[in-house]
């Protein structure tokens, strides 16, 4: 399979491709989108997986307008973060926390709930403490998440976690307190209306550990 580039909407597309690490039988699909938002004067890369050397029109695209700066959702999304940082001498957003083997080389700044990112991009709380750190994007009205909702098969699920009833569901809730249209996914298909969200909090969440 090839690298997707779709346009969301204006100053917003994506890129899609296989994730070199999946493997049959993991609770993921294998494809991976990767963002790009323009935002009052800015250019910003979400969760970015570096495009294989064969995608020209995505290189392309980002040659044309060169990122200015890279947001981290998730500490295990920290992946190709390096290599951005590198290629365009841009800075780095993202979580305090990471596994122990997969610690970036370059210093993030912290992304905590309710920081305001460089092209008021707005750090959003989802309820798994560190875990995930949503973004909301305001000129867009869209919503991003690294693995906090995802896509198998095409419909829209809230990954499971501990404190799903507790602090997820809820937290997730107060989210349609802003006019977001769209919802961004990582897993699965991508791109998902405002309806698709309130119907994925009714549905059994996605990778619920059996006994849960």
């Amino acid at each position: 399979m090839g690298v997707e580039i779709r346009d969301v909407a204006p100053g917003l597309w994506l890129w899609r491709q296989p994730h070199w690490e999946w493997r049959e039988g993991d609770d993921w699909e294998p494809e991976v989108a990767s963002f790009v938002v323009e935002s009052r004067g800015e250019t910003i890369l979400l969760d970015p997986l570096a495009p294989i050397p064969a995608a020209r029109e995505v290189w392309e695209r980002l040659e044309a307008t060169p990122p200015t700066g890279v947001v981290v959702l998730k500490p295990d999304h920290v992946r190709d973060v390096d290599v951005f940082v590198h290629w365009y001498g841009i800075p780095a957003y993202g979580p305090w926390l990471f596994w122990r083997g997969d610690v970036p080389r370059t210093e993030l700044v912290p992304v905590r709930p309710g920081y305001e990112l460089p092209g008021g991009l707005r750090a959003l709380y989802d309820g798994r403490g560190s875990m995930e750190t949503p973004l909301y994007l305001p000129e867009q009205r869209a919503v991003v998440f690294a693995d906090g909702m995802t896509a198998p098969g095409g419909v829209l699920r809230v990954w499971w976690s501990p404190s799903l009833g507790q602090r997820t569901l809820p937290a997730l809730r107060a989210m349609l307190d802003l006019p977001f249209e769209r919802v961004l996914v990582s897993h699965g298909e991508p791109v998902h209306s405002r309806a698709d969200f309130e119907a994925a909090l009714e549905r059994e969440p996605w990778s619920r550990p059996a006994g849960s």
